[in-house]
């Protein structure tokens, strides 16, 4: 697993090059955004190279290359040392209770022995990241807002496999992330409210993070616009 600081308070780690998790430093130790797939000892391990234990596991949606770890981190942490967060609606279809919501469910959804401790909803506070609703990749994705530094970790709200793009649209470099995508109206839209909130750093699911992205979030967004 790589590790690569994206700043003071953030560290992204890649595994097989492609599906990213990323530490959050705290006050009191280490949020965990994601978990990518079979990397539970990897993920250990880099909060140990930081010196900071694990404290949170945000999960920005349900897929199984971001939940996947999840069991397995679980079994190895001291569980009631460990608040596990996500997506109310996510967790709902993770748990099979989620028959109301429209349309085909896309993409891997694991079946979890791990409950969340917290159903996130957009507005939520978890250490000093902000939850902000990103609906489309999934029904219940969410972002989150560092408001120290207004960095932005989005999930597969964007990918930056090559250039950054909206997974409302396939494309030769990176295709699963639109095969994956439930509704990609939604995806679009909120690609949209995402970049209106001008963050200084953006962090995705798959592929390079981009500084002062605003730019290359409206290219995105404008290919996006035309693919619909």
């Amino acid at each position: 697993m790589k590790s690569r600081q994206l700043t003071a308070n953030l560290t992204q780690l890649t595994k097989l090059g492609f599906v990213n998790a990323y530490l959050v430093l705290e006050e009191d130790g280490l949020t965990l955004v994601d978990t990518a797939m079979n990397a539970a000892g990897e993920l250990i391990d880099a909060a140990a190279a930081l010196g900071q234990p694990i404290r949170r596991i945000a999960l920005t949606h349900g897929h199984g290359d971001h939940v996947g770890s999840l069991d397995q981190l679980c079994r190895r942490l001291d569980r009631a040392a460990v608040t596990v967060l996500m997506p109310a609606i996510d967790q709902r279809i993770l748990s099979g209770e989620a028959t109301d919501i429209p349309g085909r469910k896309r993409g891997s959804w694991p079946k979890l022995e791990t409950k969340a401790d917290v159903l996130l909803e957009p507005g939520d506070i978890v250490g000093s990241l902000e939850v902000v609703a990103c609906p489309g990749h999934t029904p219940g994705q969410l972002a989150f807002l560092d408001r120290r530094d207004r960095s932005l970790i989005t999930g597969d709200a964007f990918t930056a496999m090559g250039r950054l793009e909206v997974p409302s649209h396939g494309t030769p470099r990176f295709p699963l992330a639109a095969f994956a995508t439930w509704d990609r109206a939604q995806a679009l839209d909120s690609a949209t409210q995402l970049r209106a909130l001008e963050p200084t750093l953006l962090a995705v699911g798959h592929g390079h993070a981009t500084s002062a992205p605003v730019a290359d979030m409206d290219a995105a967004i404008a290919r996006a616009r035309r693919a619909a």
